[in-house]
């Protein structure tokens, strides 16, 4: 048996072109001065766009919470994929999108900013990843 045998035999990993991984992280970001502006319609569309990014850079969102002033994703992506780059593409096009198909809220923003310049990103184990899955879930229950 090769180096690799115990790993294939788990089906949470992801196979690349001569490497093999399982990354998972936790994003977190949120709206300029914490304005709640993801809400109805605006809320739907920003994780539409989101499922959309995730096809389009090849990343998979295993669980998403769009809060009226906050996202919260967990993704699992390449190795490849830095995550500064990840955060700039996602909140860019995020921005963008949100602006063209609601124009009213660039003015209800400071400068017409939509996001903080801040992320939180934390690496998820698998000891704790059903604890983050949960914690995404509840955040509309939390205060």
């Amino acid at each position: 048996m090769d180096n690799f045998g115990d790993i294939r035999k788990r089906s949470d990993l992801t196979y690349g072109r001569g490497y093999v991984y399982s990354i998972q992280y936790h994003i977190v970001w949120c709206t300029k001065y914490r304005k709640k502006v993801f809400v109805e319609t605006v809320k739907d569309s920003v994780e539409q766009h989101l499922r959309k990014l995730a096809c389009d850079y090849d990343f998979t969102i295993d669980s998403m919470e769009v809060m009226p002033d906050h996202v919260h994703l967990l993704v699992d992506c390449s190795p490849q994929f830095e995550i500064p780059r990840m955060i700039k593409i996602l909140k860019g096009n995020i921005a963008r999108w949100v602006f063209l198909e609601f124009p009213h809220l660039k003015a209800e923003l400071c400068g017409g900013h939509l996001w903080n310049p801040s992320y939180c990103v934390v690496t998820v184990s698998d000891r704790s990843l059903e604890q983050v899955r949960h914690y995404i879930a509840t955040q509309e229950e939390r205060p």
